[in-house]
């Protein structure tokens, strides 16, 4: 679908919706989408399980790169995971085993255990002891007030925010600059975004206010918040799961952001003002205004 790119006097813009993704594993491969119901905590199914040590600490791409090659499939009733060497596993969408606390960076929650023979796939593939949980969804975490202007926005196990958003044509300036150096172009699951748009110029997404999607009466407001940081886990190809430092390289000479010490962004989180219950689709136009700080 070719972008839209119209703007008035009032700064104001039309975007398109052109890709939604959702991650139901944190860290493990995602799951491109036509549509998508929106939750209080974000995209349906979106970071709803997570892999962690018999203790119950997180795990991700970041120690464990293999991770990406763990490609969920949603289902009407349950979810199927696949990865190269294994049989496929199984798991029902409405099943837990027993309760335990699990730890995501700073925060301690109570979670769902998903059982030994879940345990035990992700053991087996990844080359040690791990188990599979998944969250809450009565027991939300909640993003930092610090940016949120003092809303309260829950989400399950996502990095910070319950949602993500990104534009195409920040990957293309990307690629672009890849490519002059002689690397190879990269995929926009490179970034794990949610949303993504086009119809912007590069980097836009940085200096929306409020995003609209939908019709008034049943109208999506999502709001991005903070630059999302990178780390390392861009430098990951989804395909193999090795690993090279020419994508963060590259964002360095260009994306650091003195605001968050020096961190290299790419995309905004993004919280939800209004909309749950809502299904967002992609070829949906986006409106939004630009912020000028």
């Amino acid at each position: 679908m070719p972008p839209v790119d119209t703007f008035d006097s009032d700064f104001h813009l039309t975007a398109v919706l052109a890709g939604l993704y959702v991650y139901p594993i944190k860290s493990c491969a995602g799951i491109a989408l036509d549509a998508s119901e929106l939750d209080d905590t974000g995209l349906a199914w979106d970071r709803a399980w997570m892999v962690v040590t018999p203790t119950g600490e997180f795990v991700t791409q970041r120690t464990l790169p293999r991770m990406a090659l763990v490609r969920p499939q949603l289902r009407r009733y349950d979810m199927v995971l696949r990865a190269p060497g294994m049989l496929a596993l199984h798991l029902p969408l409405e099943s837990a085993e027993s309760p335990r606390a699990v730890r995501v960076w700073r925060d301690t929650v109570q979670a769902w255990d998903m059982g030994d023979l879940a345990a035990q796939w992700f053991s087996d593939f990844l080359g040690q002891p791990l188990r599979l949980v998944r969250a809450d969804p009565e027991r939300p975490r909640m993003a930092s007030t610090d940016w949120t202007g003092g809303l309260a926005a829950p989400y399950l196990f996502a990095d910070g925010y319950p949602l993500l958003v990104a534009s195409q044509a920040s990957l293309d300036g990307l690629n672009q600059r890849l490519r002059r150096a002689g690397h190879a172009p990269v995929g926009m699951d490179r970034f794990r975004p949610n949303i993504v748009l086009s119809g912007l110029e590069a980097h836009d997404e940085d200096r929306l206010e409020m995003l609209h999607i939908g019709p008034p009466e049943n109208e999506v407001r999502l709001q991005p918040v903070k630059p999302c940081v990178r780390c390392p886990v861009p430098n990951i190809d989804p395909a193999t799961a090795l690993s090279d430092p020419a994508v963060g390289d590259t964002l360095q000479t260009y994306r650091a952001d003195a605001r968050l010490g020096g961190g290299v962004t790419f995309g905004m989180n993004a919280i939800l003002h209004a909309g749950a219950g809502q299904v967002l689709r992609v070829g949906q136009p986006v409106s939004a205004d630009y912020r000028f700080d």
